[in-house]
């Protein structure tokens, strides 16, 4: 916006025009114009602002989220905002802010870690025989049949399976 507010101005507007072209106020159309012409470029960035200074140095930001993507802590999946936070040095708020300000939630991760890949395949390679065996009865129609009488299922999940791994 500051930069449209100056280059308003160059092209011979009024201080009340930029504002109505822009859609701002005038007295913040007012405020950029004199600080460009005293500091060109430099006047405007942001000047320090009253208040309390950061206590959390960019670096320290930069490593929050770089761990927090990159890493993962031993015995677990993701970080939590305390476990970071023990790791780092930092506060456990201090942590969470930088989490929300970059919307990082490490706690809905889309993909897996490899571990957790790992031990879903190996799942799978378990209950896979006893799923393709339950498929076939379907596929046959016996299930419907069982209904009546469920302590048969077992005997006769077995006996598809011992069929299926003959094949």
């Amino acid at each position: 916006m500051r930069s449209r507010i100056v280059l308003a101005a160059t092209e011979g507007l009024s201080t009340s025009a930029v504002a109505r072209k822009l859609d701002i106020n005038v007295a913040t159309a007012r405020r950029w114009r004199p600080r460009f012409l005293d500091q060109g470029l430099e006047g405007l960035l942001d000047e320090p602002r009253p208040g309390r200074p950061r206590t959390v140095a960019d670096e320290q930001v930069e490593q929050v989220i770089t761990r927090t993507l990159e890493t993962s802590p031993n015995n677990a999946t993701h970080w939590s905002t305390r476990a970071l936070a023990a790791e780092l040095g930092l506060s456990q708020t201090s942590v969470s802010r930088i989490w929300r300000a970059f919307g990082l939630q490490p706690h809905r991760q889309d993909s897996w870690k490899r571990n957790q890949r790992e031990v879903n395949a190996a799942h799978a390679r378990q209950r896979g025989p006893g799923e393709r065996a339950n498929a076939q009865l379907e596929s046959w129609r016996i299930l419907r049949k069982i209904r009546c009488c469920p302590h048969q299922t077992t005997s006769l999940v077995k006996a598809v399976l011992v069929l299926i791994l003959a094949d």
